[in-house]
């Protein structure tokens, strides 16, 4: 029973298990952990460069809202905007893509895209619902990320196919970014930049000739300034072009190239070309080889401009380049030296003798009568020009010559000398004494009346004296000696009374007939 009670336990030793395993719920941190790990890296493998953007003004501009775009693709976003140092401008920090970083030279552009209408069109009207974003145009060179943004975007598309040429002026007048260039009347570029040369003494312009029309600029293109309306008056007239409406409000840039120009005259690109101030400047020749001459005037050259022609019997020679005064202080004379720039190769010379040079030729016309002459283009606009012309057995004036150029002689104009003389001739008449002889004119005059009321008295005294002779001769005997006698007197006092009234009526007619005679028939 006490076995039963207390039964007997066979005992035996436990192997206890010391490792512990792992509770499942650990897990869920881990692979927490795990994902978060990844997505750092995810996030900071993807992640681009910071950088800085200085623009003028944070307009449109918001934190973690404004996107950075290139072809309408975001590829980075505004992360801080802050006022810089200088006060004026603003510093614009953005997060950019990985996939940018290749974008980021030191030649890649900036500017904020809103909304803008101009002359050339309408732009930016899809930031109206969206907002404003940064538009960026990257180009090859140099790792950067500090930039300054563009006020204004460039006007070239990022994909335009074209090529860009230099424009040489000294006069940019309202052209600028985006003006046109026209090609017939249609717009097939616009101007890019432009900028001071470094020796300052003209502006360089670069433009853009879209593709296909870039092969038309041969190496005798003309480019001049179209300004829409080109009114000019000069020594021909007004003459007046006009252009297309943009170029009339904006200005604009034109080009021609002329039909005996072929394909193997097609410059390369960034070619320099001159940009004229007018279209019929561009239509000159240019010659390179010129000769400066000086010519003396003694009479006025109102009206005469720099630039006016030179013309040998109406085929331009020349132009002037330059117009002074000088006055001599001892004689008190004026003078008035025009300079005047000749194009020989605009004449052809035939017979040409070797042994002379154009100095010589040129003395030698001199020699024949070569002289210039000052006349009027216009009688409209009152402009002169120079005109050269044979004048043969014409003295020379030689004048003190300071300029070093050769003398070329002048003429003076005939409807100047014309204007002189009676100019003379009225000086020497406003020098008659006028009032003293008016007053003697008059007194004749009032004498002259009197004589002929003498007169008439006279002839009224003369008829009555032949009526009652009349009635005399009526009493003497038919065919009597007396009475023809007396027939003869009367007749013959008929024809002097007959004279005397017709004096007397000439005189009433033209009283100053006794001071000048009368006028021949």
């Amino acid at each position: 029973m006490n076995d039963f009670l207390d039964p007997q336990y066979e005992s035996s030793h436990a192997t206890i298990n010391k490792k512990r395993e792992l509770n499942l719920i650990w897990l869920l941190p881990v692979c927490a952990l795990l994902v978060t790990g990844w997505l750092i890296y995810k996030t900071l493998s993807e992640k681009g460069p910071e950088i800085t953007i200085t623009f003028s003004s944070a307009d449109g501009l918001e934190i973690d809202k404004t996107k950075i775009k290139y072809l309408d693709v975001e590829i980075g976003k505004v992360s801080n905007i802050s006022i810089n140092k200088d006060l004026k401008t603003i510093s614009v920090t953005a997060q950019m893509n990985k996939e940018s970083s290749e974008y980021l030279t030191e030649k890649t552009q900036f500017w904020v895209v809103k909304p803008k209408i101009g002359i050339n069109g309408v732009s930016g009207l899809g930031t109206l619902m969206t907002g404003a974003y940064i538009a960026i145009k990257p180009e090859t060179g140099k790792v950067e990320y500090h930039f300054t943004g563009l006020d204004l975007p460039p006007v070239l598309d990022m994909n335009a196919k074209g090529k860009k040429f230099v424009l040489e002026t000294a006069n940019i007048g309202s052209m600028g970014p985006g003006t046109p260039i026209n090609f017939h009347g249609i717009a097939v570029g616009e101007v890019l930049e432009y900028q001071l040369a470094e020796n300052a003494d003209k502006i360089k312009i670069t433009i853009f000739v879209s593709a296909p029309y870039e092969q038309f600029v041969r190496a005798n293109t003309r480019f001049w300034i179209d300004s829409g309306i080109d009114l000019s008056a000069g020594a021909d007239g007004f003459k007046l072009r006009t252009g297309p409406l943009s170029a009339l409000l904006g200005g604009g840039i034109a080009f021609r190239t002329s039909d005996d120009d072929n394909s193997e005259d097609i410059v390369a690109e960034n070619t320099s070309f001159q940009l004229f101030d007018s279209y019929d400047q561009s239509t000159q020749v240019v010659y390179h080889k010129t000769i400066k001459v000086v010519m003396y005037f003694e009479e006025s050259v109102r009206g005469l401009t720099v630039g006016a022609p030179v013309l040998l019997r109406g085929i331009p020679v020349g132009k002037v380049t330059d117009i002074k005064l000088e006055i001599n202080a001892k004689t008190s004379e004026i003078h008035i030296p025009i300079i005047v720039e000749v194009e020989p190769d605009r004449v052809i010379v035939i017979n040409k003798q070797d042994n002379m040079t154009r100095k010589d030729n040129i003395e030698k016309l001199i020699q024949k009568g070569l002289r210039a002459q000052l006349q009027t283009g216009s009688l409209l606009t009152g402009q002169l020009f120079v005109a050269l012309d044979l004048f043969p057995n014409s003295k020379i004036e030689n004048h003190a010559n300071n300029t070093g150029y050769l003398e070329f002689p002048t003429k003076p104009n005939p409807l100047n000398q014309i204007v002189n003389s009676t100019q003379a001739v009225m000086d020497k008449i406003s020098k008659l004494p006028l009032e003293t002889m008016t007053t003697e004119i008059n007194k004749t005059l009032i004498s002259l009346q009197n004589t002929s009321n003498s007169a008439t008295t006279t002839l009224d005294t003369t008829n009555s004296t032949m009526s009652s002779a009349q009635k005399v001769l009526a009493t003497f005997e038919p065919g009597s000696s007396t009475q023809y006698e007396l027939n003869q007197l009367l007749q013959e006092l008929t024809q002097t009374t007959n004279s005397v009234k017709q004096l007397t009526d000439y005189l009433e007619e033209h009283p100053d007939s006794l001071i000048r005679g009368k006028k021949e028939n």
